[in-house]
């Protein structure tokens, strides 16, 4: 039976095994779980689908989240890219698309696959999204990836956190670039140790990365951080198909992600009391929500001290 962990573990054992971590995981997760890897495999497949049906949906004209404070941009990128226009190539363009399309209909409250959290969830369907699409990769491919993601998350949600509110965003959107950048790398014929090297480079990567979430909301700047999310997990997945190793073992990268989040102050881990949510204009989309004191961190008008009549 596997711990999860540790990432050394995963790709130590496939490799001794001549197999890929998705199938040990698989294999793992079947004897656990005493479900047949048939079973295990459909509710993957049910997954993707809903995966992919939230980037068709979020890709649409007309998304805005239930608050107004966003919406529409990857209906808007979504026409860059049919233009021509993009800028970094049908890969990444159609990645980055991907991933605010589903960060933009979580926050319309649609049906989205948490992986490994709401706030991350657009990293990991962007990437395999833009593969399935650009690349051609067989879609039972990517399914089974998914197998490798969760082993992935499991880990570091095991030994350190996957939840902004104590680790921060580098635990969120850290684990899900994670979680992708190791898919990335199994889809396209890289080893189980190309694979950790791929989530170490993510992870350090991202060290420090706080969250801070304007008015509480999983939108500003949430949405954007997934599209920069996936970029990392290419960049990642490329260093390490191309045989470039992290200097910093994975597991010990983990322990520093742990490090980390631990060390950064309560402002910083989802209370929406410091970075971006207490600027000008984050208090001031705080008030356009909620109106004259927010229910989560009771702050009136910077300017009148009261109703925000002075336009502040």
């Amino acid at each position: 039976m596997l711990s999860y962990e540790s990432i050394n573990e995963l790709y130590k054992t496939a490799e001794a095994q001549h197999k890929r971590i998705r199938e040990i995981v698989l294999e793992d997760q079947s004897a656990q779980l005493e479900q047949p890897e048939e079973a295990l495999i459909r509710r993957m497949e049910e997954n993707l689908t809903a995966m992919l049906e939230a980037i068709e949906n979020g890709s649409k004209p007309g998304v805005k989240s239930t608050s107004g404070l966003t919406g529409g941009d990857a209906y808007r990128l979504k026409q860059t890219i049919a233009e021509g226009k993009h800028l970094c190539g049908d890969l990444m363009s159609n990645a980055i698309q991907m991933a605010m399309a589903v960060s933009e209909i979580n926050a319309a409250m649609g049906k989205i696959v948490a992986t490994p959290t709401a706030g991350s969830c657009g990293i990991l369907p962007g990437a395999l999204g833009a593969l399935l699409k650009v690349h051609g990769i067989p879609q039972k491919e990517v399914v089974l990836s998914l197998f490798t993601a969760g082993a992935v998350g499991m880990v570091v949600a095991n030994k350190a956190s996957i939840a902004g509110a104590s680790g921060g965003c580098q635990a969120e959107c850290g684990t899900a670039s994670a979680m992708a950048a190791a898919c990335i790398v199994e889809l396209l014929g890289g080893t189980p140790e190309m694979a950790a090297h791929a989530v170490a480079i993510t992870l350090k990567c991202i060290l420090g990365l706080v969250c801070d979430p304007v008015a509480g909301l999983v939108e500003i700047p949430c949405i954007k951080r997934n599209a920069s999310g996936v970029t990392l997990a290419f960049t990642a997945a490329e260093l390490a198909l191309a045989g470039i190793k992290s200097a910093i073992p994975v597991d010990e990268t983990i322990e520093s992600l742990k490090r980390v989040g631990d060390g950064l102050p309560a402002s910083l881990r989802e209370t929406a009391q410091g970075g971006l949510a207490i600027t000008p204009t984050g208090q001031a989309f705080e008030r356009q929500v909620f109106g004259t004191r927010s229910p989560l961190t009771g702050s009136p008008c910077n300017t009148c001290g009261s109703c925000g009549s002075c336009g502040n």
